[in-house]
């Protein structure tokens, strides 16, 4: 059975972005571990999950990098790794998605999303996405959280955790710091 992942990106104050949606503190923080980090989450995946702020970032840039001279070859081999996944879009205002291998979705249906993970292949990984993070905590079938807690406040912001309608018990089974200082931390749903 597939798992669905969530990696996201929290300030120390928890907030996925600053008050104007900025996100450029992340980049302050990022390093070659944290690129290894990120490429051996979607190496382990075949599926991305999406919201439609990140998918229009992410189908923004990284369909390009291969061919982009100034690009590393590290960045060039995440992007590869990320054009050839499987990704599903939740958007209730994009008409299409174009990036190579993606579905729209209008909406998040729990037995779509049970479907998905019994059916063959690896895990699903949610990067970003607030409001999807959101809605599949609710419903109760994200399978693991990292959350990796940037050394930065932001005194205000994006939540990312905003209208959980029940209280979600997490046992941590992993920790990692990071040369930069960010710290991965790996949580599971606890049993009852």
């Amino acid at each position: 059975m597939q798992k669905i992942i969530t990696t996201t990106w929290v300030s120390l104050d928890g907030f996925i972005a600053g008050p104007n949606g900025e996100m450029d503190w992340i980049g302050e923080s990022h390093g070659e571990a944290m690129g290894q980090y990120e490429y051996d989450v979607v190496k382990a995946a075949d599926t991305l999950l999406l919201g439609r702020v990140t998918y229009q970032s992410f189908a923004g840039s990284w369909p390009h990098v291969p061919d982009n001279p100034n690009a590393s070859e590290g960045e060039k081999v995440y992007a590869r790794q990320l054009n050839a996944m499987q990704k599903v879009v939740f958007s209730r205002t994009l008409d299409q998605v174009e990036w190579h291998n993606s579905t729209l979705k209008t909406a998040i249906i729990p037995e779509e999303i049970t479907q998905m993970k019994q059916a063959p292949g690896s895990d699903m990984v949610i990067y970003g996405s607030a409001s999807v993070v959101q809605e599949l905590t609710n419903l109760g079938l994200i399978d693991e959280y990292q959350v990796l807690i940037f050394p930065v406040i932001l005194g205000g912001g994006k939540p990312l955790f905003h209208d959980i309608q029940h209280k979600v018990r997490l046992q941590l089974t992993d920790t990692q710091t990071q040369p930069s200082g960010v710290v991965v931390l790996t949580y599971h749903p606890r049993q009852p």
